[in-house]
């Protein structure tokens, strides 16, 4: 369900504008262009191999575009480095759970504190165990150690530690049951009412379309599709790749209240 007051910010809004990506040598996103404005959550759908993961990691500076503009507010980030991005506000969640597995759970957070002044660093660790309370329990373990759920906690909080304007989350479900993922939900939906912008990234329509405000549908590396998450939940056939909306898919999840499946 859409974050109650959403729409009604007048925050700066990030802007991808006619971005194109290649990797290996090849164009992986093309020409794309959509909105992420604050205090919401946008959802970007679609296979894999659509360029999702290329996408986020050009906004987030790792990934060089070969052309358009991304934007927060008038400040172009295009060509910055993931340093300079992540300093002017924009956080990125890659797919994966990339930790440090050798390293606590304070540690993995405290390492995304190394920009921050001492006072903030402090501020932000708070934050973060109030977003994540069941990370205090860890707090002293191995990274390695952790369930699948919690490692995704400990990244999530990587990024949120250093209060974001906006985050982008790639595959947030991925390899977790999803009783788990209907957990973490809330959390983000929290956030965004804090007024950060989430650009959320799923592969499962059914995860995304139960907390975002609005829906991108990305297949080949283009937008084909976009409304509101509503509007694409009322009209399933807008999402006319067969694999968005699986009858028996295990990470379908309906998290406004709905059944869950598993």
């Amino acid at each position: 369900m859409p974050a109650p007051g959403a729409g009604v910010s007048t925050a700066p809004a990030l802007t991808l504008e006619g971005v194109t990506v290649a990797r290996g040598g090849r164009p992986v996103v093309h020409d794309l262009s959509l909105t992420i404005p604050a205090g919401e959550i946008t959802a970007l759908l679609g296979p894999n191999g659509a360029g999702k993961s290329s996408l986020v990691l050009a906004v987030g500076g790792v990934l060089r575009t070969l052309g358009g503009r991304v934007a927060l507010g008038e400040t172009d980030l295009s060509k910055r480095r993931p340093e300079a991005v992540r300093r002017a506000g924009v956080a990125i969640v890659p797919e994966g759970r990339r930790l440090l597995p050798e390293l606590t759970v304070e540690d993995n957070i405290r390492v995304s504190t190394y920009t921050l002044s001492r006072a903030d660093a402090k501020e932000g660790m708070a934050y973060a165990l109030e977003l994540f309370p069941a990370l205090e329990k860890r707090w002293k373990s191995l990274a390695r150690s952790l369930s699948g759920g919690e490692q995704q906690m400990v990244v999530l909080a990587q990024a949120l530690v250093s209060r974001p304007k906006f985050v982008l989350v790639d595959e947030l479900s991925l390899g977790l049951a999803p009783v788990i993922v209907k957990r973490l939900m809330p959390t983000l939906q929290a956030v965004a009412q804090d007024g950060t912008g989430i650009l959320l990234i799923e592969q499962f329509a059914h995860v995304a379309l139960g907390v975002a405000n609005t829906a991108y549908v990305i297949e080949g590396g283009r937008i084909r599709d976009h409304g509101t998450a509503q509007e694409l939940k009322d009209n399933p056939e807008r999402l006319h790749s067969a694999y968005l909306l699986r009858e028996h898919d295990p990470a379908a999840v309906e998290v406004d209240g709905g059944a869950e499946t598993t």
